[in-house]
């Protein structure tokens, strides 16, 4: 038995075109211009606050309204999951891992209700026993603190974190967990610089990717 980690946008689904509607419902609430999809994905995985700066920076919206900018955009976030699809083959390779055994937790930087609002959508909750989100804890990735509460709480090793961005692989190396990189999420064209103990690029690979990870790790 082992503990697996997911992130969740990027690595288990897709969520852009859903943040990217959000984000442009909030910008014509304030008479600006749309976001790209491109740059949408350019701004995911830091948290939402964090992507509504640069959203803002990016439009040049006065720094007065981004309180209220903020939680209008968390407000329309947390129903946002029409276009959002789960990656092809991510669903089967979750019930493989539950089949044999092992443990699955989330940690993401996406907030708790939109989180608990997706995985409730694609009936996805119940593949995990344990999910810190971006604002479960005064820390967000990439400190360390979210994964480890997530390891302590799953209480069994060894540990393996999938994701899919700097932020997750720093979030790995800083709780010396081992990270699984899938390289086709939001990378933000830095997949070189990433450490990490193994990639994938479809979900039907990932399971024995895992499984290798987990016999260097015996």
């Amino acid at each position: 038995m082992a503990a697996i980690i997911f992130d969740l946008d990027g690595t288990l689904i897709d969520a852009a075109p859903d943040i990217c509607a959000t984000a442009n419902t909030v910008l014509a609430e304030e008479g600006a211009a749309p976001i790209s999809l491109e740059e949408t994905k350019s701004f995911i995985g830091n948290g939402a606050r964090v992507f509504v700066e640069r959203m803002s920076k990016l439009r040049n919206l006065p720094e007065a309204g981004f309180e209220a900018r903020h939680r209008r955009f968390q407000q329309v976030y947390v129903e946002a999951h029409d276009h959002t699809v789960i990656y092809e083959g991510a669903v089967a390779a979750l019930d493989d891992l539950r089949a044999a055994g092992h443990r699955l937790g989330l940690c993401t930087n996406k907030p708790l209700l939109p989180t608990q609002s997706v995985l409730a959508h694609f009936d996805l909750g119940g593949y995990f026993d344990h999910v810190i989100a971006g604002d479960s804890l005064s820390q967000r990735k990439p400190d360390p603190a979210p994964l480890q509460a997530v390891v302590a709480a799953l209480g069994v090793s060894p540990v393996i974190y999938v994701g899919d961005s700097m932020t997750d692989a720093l979030t790995a190396k800083s709780a010396g967990v081992p990270f699984l990189l899938y390289t086709e999420g939001y990378n933000h064209g830095r997949l070189a610089e990433m450490e990490r103990a193994a990639t994938f690029s479809h979900h039907r690979d990932m399971v024995a990717q895992i499984q290798s990870i987990l016999a260097c790790e015996a």
